[in-house]
């Protein structure tokens, strides 16, 4: 493939630049050059001052550098003069992330998010070109029938984005539909989510057993996946694959994804996926937190999963990080490694959703002996002439059904 040369435009701090080169090749691109700014009020008409602006032109000579991208949201008057100084594209980083979210859509729900997302980015840029093509100015040769263009196509998005707004009215109501036979298994949904590459399709792919896309890419899961698992208690519950979160998440995509989203609001538990072998961890974790609160969220039980740990060489950074977030267990869901700690912990959280018992079932009732040892755990079991008495953790629908042969 041949990719698309780019400068990128930011602040050296916080790792931000890395992630931005990796959404830059996410997107197709290779980033040839960066061009640092200081932390400064950015100037209204271009963004960046006459000397900034000068040394980007600089680097942009002699080189086949077809895109500039910067770390920043540009104001639509901001963004149509740089293009025009330049004379190459300029994105900022929402409609970066919004254009790798049009690649990665596969379902007919993302495409209509994504679709949504981009028209509302789109509008106010539309509006932000002035009024020089628009004759709703009025005045001498603005006269006689039809609208301009630019009015034409404003109208045409907000059309277009109200029929968006119906269809996705009608995702979240197929998706309120679907749910209903869940909660008639009354079965527990967890859900995992994170940082955008923080592995979590590789765990979802190990604690199911199923084949998802795995990549080594940002964004490469935007539709939630759902599958069946089965705890070591015998516990069942469904766990849900979600899209992954990342710092500056445009408010387009938060608002268009809401019905995804829903999904995790619906979770009993969330699993919070955390790349430790990032080196800015830290700063993921409280972007994903950060996130959670806006969605309302935060205050959902939680397991931390910190993942990765085998490639993590200093032994204290794991340490640090157990002792330091909250309900932690490391595992590397790439090698498998302390799963079982992770399952435990799991079952630990939903503890009120089994019960255990004694029960005593007649050999002539053998179909119910065959549910407690497919649906519990069981500790202890004594024959006697007439039946079985069985020592077993179910959960609680299960126990409920079988009450009548507690003692």
């Amino acid at each position: 493939m041949q990719r698309e040369k780019a400068i990128i435009v930011g602040t050296e701090e916080n790792g931000e630049l890395e992630e931005l080169r990796a959404l830059v090749w996410s997107a197709g691109g290779q980033v040839e050059k960066t061009l640092y700014r200081r932390k400064e009020k950015p100037e209204p008409a271009r963004f960046l001052g006459e000397g900034k602006l000068r040394e980007l032109k600089a680097l942009l000579q002699g080189e086949q550098i077809s895109l500039v991208v910067f770390d920043d949201e540009l104001t639509p008057v901001q963004a149509g003069n740089l293009e025009e100084e330049l004379q190459v594209k300029v994105l900022d980083r929402t409609g970066l992330i919004l254009d790798i979210f049009a690649m990665r859509a596969r379902t007919r729900e993302a495409k209509l998010q994504v679709e949504k997302a981009q028209l509302e980015y789109l509008l106010p840029r539309l509006e932000g070109q002035g009024t020089s093509l628009s004759r709703l100015a009025g005045g001498i040769g603005t006269r006689g029938p039809g609208e301009s263009k630019l009015e034409s196509d404003r109208r045409r998005i907000r059309k277009r984005i109200a029929v968006l707004n119906r269809h996705l009215k009608q995702v979240k109501d197929h998706r309120e539909l679907q749910r209903e036979p869940r909660k008639r298994l009354d079965w527990p949904v967890l859900a995992l989510v994170g940082y955008t590459n923080a592995g979590k399709s590789t765990l979802f792919r190990l604690l199911t057993g199923d084949e998802v896309v795995v990549q080594d890419l940002l964004f490469s899961t935007l539709d939630p996946t759902f599958r069946r698992i089965t705890l070591p208690n015998q516990q069942e519950a469904l766990l849900v694959d979600t899209v992954g979160f990342i710092r500056k998440l445009p408010h387009q995509l938060v608002d268009s994804f809401r019905a995804t989203l829903e999904e995790v609001r619906e979770a009993d538990l969330l699993l919070h996926i955390v790349n430790l072998a990032s080196p800015e961890w830290e700063e993921e974790y409280m972007a994903v937190n950060n996130l959670l609160k806006e969605l309302s969220l935060e205050k959902k039980p939680f397991i931390t999963v910190l993942n990765k740990k085998d490639l993590v060489t200093n032994e204290f950074t794991i340490a640090r990080a157990e002792r330091n977030f909250p309900n932690a267990v490391s595992i590397s869901a790439q090698k498998g490694s302390n799963i079982d700690q992770l399952q435990k912990k799991i079952m630990e959280a939903l503890s009120s959703r089994v019960d255990r018992g004694i029960f005593f079932l007649p050999y002539k009732e053998g179909k119910y002996i065959s549910i407690l040892h497919d649906k519990g755990r069981i500790y202890r079991k004594d024959f006697d002439s007439s039946g079985v008495y069985i020592d077993a953790e179910l959960p609680v629908i299960w126990f409920e059904r079988l009450r009548r042969f507690k003692i």
